[in-house]
C-alpha cells in the first residue's frame, strides 16, 4: 500500500491548526529550537515565541478550560 499521501499530511502540514500543534511539538518533545522549528514551519520567529508562551501560560489549555487546539 502506497502510504505518501498520509506521510505528505504529516511531513507538511497545511492547516493552520495541524501547523500549530506539529511545530509546539517539535520545541517541547523533540527539544527543537525555536528559531529551528519557525524555520522548518514556515512561522515567524516572533510569532512562534508567542505560541510557546501562550502554550506554557495555558499548560495546554484554552482561556476556557478546552483543550488548547479546540478553539
Amino acid at each position: 500500500m502506497d502510504d505518501a499521501r498520509c506521510r505528505e499530511f504529516f511531513s507538511h502540514p497545511a492547516q493552520p491548526y495541524q501547523r500549530q500543534y506539529e511545530v509546539l511539538r517539535a520545541v517541547f518533545l523533540e527539544g527543537c529550537a525555536q528559531k529551528e522549528a519557525a524555520d522548518r514551519f514556515g512561522f515567524q520567529y516572533g510569532s512562534l515565541r508567542q505560541l510557546v508562551y501562550e502554550f506554557r501560560r495555558q499548560g495546554g489549555r484554552a482561556a476556557d478550560g478546552s483543550p488548547f487546539f479546540a478553539r
